[in-house]
């Protein structure tokens, strides 16, 4: 059965960029969280982030075992779209009660860890991707570009304990699509069947991209994973959520005023606002003329610099719609990189209600 996209209707948050940026967490009805922790690295790897209808349940494949009656028996529990409800809920539940993390939440700092744990794929050697949750052990877990996302780990832990049947790998992309959706963005088809791997499968070092470096390493980064141009400023439209934080990445300060809600402002603002080189004694990056409150990344300014990308950041600037789209199709399949989901089940995903879509 074919998977349809399906944006849902909501009144795109934007904000001016004379206003502040923090926004009170879903106080109001129709606004979401704002999710995305970025951080850049201070040695070699930065940590740039990046970033259809209902499908058959069929071929999941997913067992666990659990006792019954008596230690000696057991019965085979096969999850159902339901059950990834109740756990998308429970991730969402959470965030709304734990709001004392950054700009009032956690969001941004899930979908980076999503974001990372996938972003480690090549496309070559078949090796890295979601399949594993190998970031759970050293040495990926101490590598540069993850610092900061032990608080995105953690946070999870409480409902890998309640959901003890479904796997890490899986459970951290659950977390990344609940929280681009409780943050008012899209709707995104998830597919489960990853598996927890040990630490020998730990990708190597240096697959995610650097933020300090030029369109040439865009490329080369995201080419590696199978991405083209538009893709690569589709993903990085999710710089729109979370802020960079100098004891992670050594960059400071968000990209937007409304982090905690996903709209096309990053794109906006690259576009409308004059930006310029901050003066500080932290690594280079750029800061809006204006207010000096919002940053830009050297890898954010390569959009707007090279030929071949601006074309889409002009696009997306002007349509949130076309930047949801082309964003829900992107990061659909950044999660599924590396996973070997069973032949024949590419059409069967499920969506999910978002908690505020009532």
């Amino acid at each position: 059965m074919g998977s349809v996209v399906q944006l849902l209707s909501r009144r795109a948050t934007q904000v001016t960029a004379r206003k502040a940026f923090t926004i009170s967490p879903r106080h109001a009805s129709c606004q979401g969280r704002r999710y995305y922790s970025s951080e850049p690295n201070q040695k070699s790897s930065s940590a740039w982030i990046w970033l259809t209808g209902a499908g058959a349940a069929v071929g999941v494949g997913f067992y666990f075992k659990s006792q019954v009656a008596t230690p000696s028996t057991s019965h085979i529990f096969i999850p159902t779209k339901d059950d990834y409800q109740k756990v998308y809920n429970e991730v969402a539940a959470l965030l709304e009660e734990k709001d004392d993390y950054d700009d009032g939440s956690y969001g941004p700092v899930l979908l980076r860890l999503a974001w990372h744990a996938s972003g480690t794929y090549d496309k070559d050697t078949g090796t890295g991707g979601s399949n594993g949750a190998t970031m759970r052990f050293a040495p990926e877990s101490g590598y540069g570009a993850n610092a900061g996302l032990v608080a995105a780990r953690d946070f999870l832990e409480p409902v890998k304990a309640k959901f003890p049947w479904i796997s890490y790998s899986d459970i951290w992309i659950l977390a990344g699509v609940c929280a681009i959706q409780e943050m008012q963005g899209p709707i995104i088809p998830y597919r489960p069947g990853r598996s927890d791997r040990e630490a020998a499968a730990c990708a190597p070092d240096g697959r995610l991209p650097n933020a300090t470096k030029g369109a040439a390493h865009l490329r080369e980064i995201f080419g590696r994973m199978g991405f083209k141009d538009q893709e690569i400023v589709a993903l990085s439209g999710a710089h729109a959520l979370g802020r960079c934080h100098t004891d992670r990445t050594g960059f400071t300060g968000p990209w937007t005023f409304s982090p905690t809600v996903l709209t096309n402002d990053f794109y906006r603002l690259l576009i409308e606002e004059e930006w310029q080189w901050k003066n500080w004694d932290g690594p280079a990056q750029y800061e809006d003329k204006a207010t000096k409150s919002l940053m830009m990344l050297p890898t954010d300014m390569v959009l707007i610099q090279d030929k071949k990308f601006r074309p889409y950041v002009e696009m997306y600037a002007k349509d949130n719609k076309a930047f949801f789209k082309d964003f829900s199709a992107v990061i659909l399949r950044l999660f599924e990189l590396g996973v070997p989901f069973a032949e024949g089940t590419e059409n069967q995903r499920w969506t999910f209600k978002p908690t505020w879509d009532s």
